[in-house]
């Protein structure tokens, strides 16, 4: 039986382990990803690779590609791939979707480009952004929303446009943080696109207006937990959602702070893998520095107080 490719679940933002030289330690990538792949009956049928928690911004284009080529070598034969592409202009964003493609990506998790965010852009580029991607490189798309706190956030109407006149738009992340109107509107206009929370910091509080699944670096880390309010929100009650989140806010907040995510949030969160026996370091590229100690100590305190228990990697 083939493989039937599915947007709608939660896929992890996965991390990639670095060594201290700078190169990824791809043994440990091959047993972190068969790690994340035993959660596939929990939930987890989807992986996102060169996502901002996959260090999208510090990876070069054949890095890029090789991320993706491990994890559609490793759990590719049951789970969605899908890589992020980052680029400053269409022709390239078209290119990097193709080497994604090449390396066994069945969608691409599409970022705006970054000079938007500095100065904005004409309100009809996202559209054609979206549609000249999704042509030039005939590949499926889950939209990246960012925060309508930024310049490169995509209003609902333009959404609704890219849901029911771009066929290769399978999927939103949802990053808005306001979503309530968006989630309406779109459930009655392109039933069948996927909304995906993005929401770290507030998983549970997030799955209340209809999510489909999540694009979530704490996904990567904390891959129990996260499975569980899925399935206690769509089977359980409130009561026992709000006991999950009790489990999750620890390291919640050991990671995010109370705030949305940020670089030095990803060092954080790879900390969470290797105090769980999944990495061997934390290590990320620069610009973003080592953790201090407090901040170490402190996140250490968060995963005992969640209660996770350590991952023997090496039966993976």
């Amino acid at each position: 039986m083939s493989k039937i490719k599915n947007f709608k679940t939660i896929f992890p933002a996965i991390s990639v382990p670095i060594n201290d030289d700078d190169l990824i330690n791809e043994p440990k990538f091959r047993r972190y990803l068969r790690w994340l792949a035993s959660f596939y009956d929990d939930g987890i049928k989807g992986i996102v690779t060169n996502g901002h928690t996959g260090e999208i911004t510090a990876l070069n284009r054949e890095e890029r590609k090789r991320v993706t080529a491990i994890a559609a070598d490793e759990v590719g034969d049951k789970m969605t791939i899908v890589s992020g592409v980052s680029s400053k202009n269409t022709r390239e964003a078209i290119e990097t979707a193709k080497d994604a493609k090449e390396a066994g990506a069945e969608g691409i998790l599409l970022m705006p480009p970054h000079m938007w965010l500095r100065f904005g852009m004409n309100p009809k580029s996202p559209f054609d952004w979206v549609k000249d991607v999704a042509e030039g490189a005939d590949i499926d798309i889950v939209i990246h929303l960012y925060p309508a706190t930024t310049k490169a956030f995509y209003p609902l109407d333009t959404l609704v446009k890219m849901c029911t006149e771009i066929p290769h738009v399978k999927a939103i992340k949802m990053g808005t943080r306001l979503q309530s109107v968006e989630v309406r509107t779109l459930r009655k206009v392109s039933p069948d696109t996927a909304l995906l929370t993005c929401h770290d910091e507030t998983i549970c509080n997030s799955l209340f207006p209809g999510m489909d699944g999540a694009v979530l670096g704490f996904a990567g880390c904390i891959p129990e937990l996260i499975t569980k309010a899925f399935k206690v929100y769509r089977q359980g009650s409130c009561q026992e959602l709000h006991e999950i989140d009790d489990k999750i806010f620890p390291v919640e907040r050991a990671i995010y702070r109370g705030g949305q995510p940020s670089g030095e949030a990803h060092a954080r969160l790879k900390q969470v893998l290797v105090d769980r026996g999944v990495f061997d370091n934390a290590h990320m590229r620069k610009p973003v520095l080592p953790l201090t100690v407090e901040s170490k100590e402190t996140i250490a305190k968060g995963v005992l107080d969640s209660g996770l228990k350590k991952v023997n990697i090496n039966e993976f």
